[in-house]
């Protein structure tokens, strides 16, 4: 990662610095999103953008330029890091203002920054034999729907995974009902059906999830977009989450409950997936 896109002009990283008073930095305020990008080509950019517009628009941060103007200046960066595989991270905060809770009067300018990142992706064995999950408690705010920098809370789920050798933590809320991973979206399958938390302010309605459903009408599945709890989750035939990049993942165990290897109806998702990703 040589350059960054800083604002509208794409600079050394080097050149780039935050300043302490970015309200980014002092109360979590701004947006961000994760374009995975395969080959050279990025996976629904439009997408992406256009979920990042609901964003600013919900927390009433002013863009400081049109979608297609950042589709336009990502990709040049892409472009300009000689980037073929990993993600594009773009985030814009509210900007830099004197320390205080309400929005500064007049609008500060938005800050916008934008890099790309060689990931790996998970294993060859986690696609093939599955990956252990554990539940944690989902104490985060209740508009999940907003893809803002507030991570903390999916920071603590996922380092409670780590710590206890797991690749995600499942989150739950109040009733055990599941919602998502602390930094992916979770299906479960059973008796030939597939379970998915519905896309409301309890989640993000994740653009890989969004193509999964997409497959699963294709496929002639039958999605219910409905809430379950844990024990409901943990009788599933088959469970698997999806994610930027990571695509699909089976689930073989969650907790002490083994779910088992990847089933039929996981394996013929991602592979499908794969041929989507692939052309377009």
């Amino acid at each position: 990662m040589q350059y960054v896109l800083s604002q509208d002009q794409i600079v050394k990283r080097n050149e780039v610095f935050v300043d302490f008073e970015d309200r980014g930095y002092q109360f979590g305020d701004g947006i961000y999103e994760v374009i995975g990008v395969y080959n050279k080509k990025s996976f629904r950019m439009k997408e992406h953008l256009e979920r990042l517009e609901r964003s600013a628009k919900n927390l009433q941060i002013t863009l400081p330029y049109s979608m297609e103007e950042l589709d336009q200046k990502l990709e040049e960066l892409r472009e300009r890091n000689h980037f073929e595989n990993g993600w594009i991270y773009v985030q814009i905060t509210r900007g830099v203002a004197p320390r205080n809770h309400p929005f500064p009067t007049p609008s500060p300018e938005p800050k916008l920054i934008g890099y790309t990142k060689e990931v790996s992706r998970p294993s060859k064995e986690s696609y093939e034999n599955g990956v252990d999950a554990i539940l944690t408690k989902d104490i985060r705010w209740l508009r999940c729907d907003i893809k803002s920098v507030n991570l903390l809370p999916n920071v603590l789920a996922k380092q409670e995974a780590i710590e206890k050798n797991c690749f995600e933590a499942i989150l739950y809320r109040e009733g055990g009902f599941v919602t998502e991973g602390s930094g992916t979206n979770v299906f479960m399958v059973k008796d030939n059906k597939i379970y998915t938390h519905p896309s409301n302010n309890y989640i993000l309605n994740g653009i890989t999830r969004q193509a999964v459903l997409e497959l699963c009408k294709e496929l002639e599945f039958e999605v219910i977009q409905e809430r379950f709890d844990q024990d409901f989750l943990l009788q599933a035939d088959e469970v698997f989450i999806t994610g930027t990049y990571i695509d699909i993942v089976p689930i073989k165990k969650i907790d002490d409950k083994v779910i088992g290897k990847p089933g039929p109806i996981t394996n013929m998702l991602r592979q499908r997936l794969q041929i989507k990703i692939e052309q377009e």
